[in-house]
This record gives C-alpha cells, sequence and structure tokens, in this order.
C-alpha cells in the first residue's frame, strides 16, 4: 500500500496536469475561429474581376465580415442576384467612418450602383467586392486600410503573394 503522502503527492501532481490540460484546450479552442477564418482571398479570383452597374438589394452590417447583395444584368441580359462580402469587418468600417446608420442611408434597397467583383473561385453568384461606387463615381464604402472606397489586398507584399493595391 502507498504511504499517504504519496497519494497526496499522485493527486497534487494530477490537478495540475489536469488544470494545464483544461487550459491549453481552452485556449487552442478559442484560437480555433481565427484560424477556420480568414480564408478570403483564396476563395476569390482576383484576376477575373468585372464591374457591372448594379441595384443594390440589401447590405447586410454583420460580423465576421459585411455583405452587400445586388441584382445585375449578365452579358445576355438576365438578371442575376449576387451576395458581395466586403474584406472590411464593422470595426474596420466604424473606424474609418462608415457606421450601420450610413450604411442605411447609402445603400438602401433600389439604390443603382457600380460594382467591382472577384467571383468566386468556386462559381455561383458570389464574390468579394473589390469597389462600389454611386452612379456619379463617388465611391461608397470605406475600406479596411482608410479612407476612398477600394479594398487593398491585404495579402499585398507578402513573400509568394499579393498583386498589390487595386
Amino acid at each position: 500500500m502507498v504511504p499517504s503522502s504519496e497519494q497526496d503527492m499522485t493527486k497534487s501532481f494530477m490537478n495540475v496536469w489536469t488544470a494545464v490540460a483544461t487550459l491549453a484546450l481552452a485556449l487552442l479552442t478559442g484560437a480555433l475561429p481565427a484560424f477556420a477564418h480568414h480564408g478570403t482571398n483564396i476563395s476569390y479570383d482576383r484576376t477575373k474581376q468585372f464591374t457591372r452597374q448594379a441595384t443594390v438589394v440589401r447590405f447586410e452590417y454583420k460580423n465576421p465580415h459585411p455583405e452587400l447583395w445586388v441584382d445585375f444584368k449578365d452579358d445576355k441580359g438576365e438578371v442575376q442576384s449576387w451576395g458581395l462580402e466586403l474584406l472590411p469587418n464593422p470595426a474596420q468600417l466604424i473606424h474609418n467612418g462608415w457606421s450601420r446608420q450610413k450604411s442605411l442611408e447609402v445603400m438602401k434597397a433600389g439604390t443603382p450602383v457600380m460594382v467591382t467583383v472577384a467571383p468566386s473561385k468556386a462559381g455561383g453568384v458570389i464574390g468579394l467586392l473589390l469597389r462600389v461606387t454611386n452612379m456619379q463615381g463617388e465611391e461608397l464604402v470605406t475600406g479596411g486600410g482608410g479612407p476612398g472606397g477600394r479594398q487593398g489586398d491585404p495579402d499585398a507584399g507578402r513573400q509568394g503573394g499579393g498583386r498589390g493595391r487595386l
């Protein structure tokens, strides 16, 4: 039989080990959403971007990235409804003066706009919104990197990636 002091030491060791394992698991679990997200730039094909006149259907001011829903006519004249993801998150938009209220005022349903889109590499009617202007050419959505509506390429300047700012 093990003396009680050795039993206490074993219990103590097990408690410490359990606490360390629990903390490590909690930290890893908390970090997973950051790893799961941030595939935005690899999901869209910037080499096939296009610009079209569109009509705003709705603007969703949400995390992790706001979305602009638009209708426009394709090359055959048929109306397509597209969901466009913005790179900046709401905190970046707010920092650059683009509040939820401003989005509701500027991006009302029925508003005509010009959109520049990088389509999804998987196909379909989703894309990355690179630029949006009103019909007078004024940029509407402030990008994550500073004033102006163009959304810079966050991979620009990285080893092996990016094509610079658009």
